[in-house]
């Protein structure tokens, strides 16, 4: 599942939907309007492998790691998020579910950065990059 923070602008969700690409709103399909960030992180646990993109960059913490979800902020303006979404979820190293899980991921222009699991080392990799 993908999920998507209520600070991303509705006009994103609608073109993730035009390009084919499924997902939920916090606030509106999911949770309450206006959930805490903690509170938001217990709700990941209870869902079934989901990936939290956000604009927040309180999300990009490797304490935040687990098997469980994946998070993604979209380091870029609210009008890029739905081009930022996409690109991450197209990108080789992440096209999976699989894959997305247990990372916490800095998305922007200049590429990728990630902590792959909890005490693991920040890597790189540029959009380019198909290790």
């Amino acid at each position: 599942m993908n999920l998507l923070d209520e600070n991303i602008p509705l006009d994103q969700r609608d073109l993730l939907c035009a390009w084919g690409i499924r997902c939920r709103v916090v606030g509106q399909d999911i949770a309450r309007l206006s959930i805490a960030d903690d509170n938001l992180v217990v709700l990941l646990h209870r869902l079934k492998q989901p990936t939290f993109f956000t604009r927040d960059e309180d999300f990009f913490k490797r304490e935040l790691c687990h098997p469980a979800y994946g998070l993604v902020w979209l380091d870029a303006a609210p009008e890029e998020a739905a081009l930022f979404i996409r690109r991450v979820l197209k990108h080789p190293r992440f096209v999976t579910k699989t894959s997305r899980m247990g990372m916490v991921v800095r998305a922007h222009h200049d590429g990728l950065q990630f902590w792959p699991r909890p005490g693991a080392a920040l890597q790189r990799m540029a959009w380019s990059d198909h290790r």
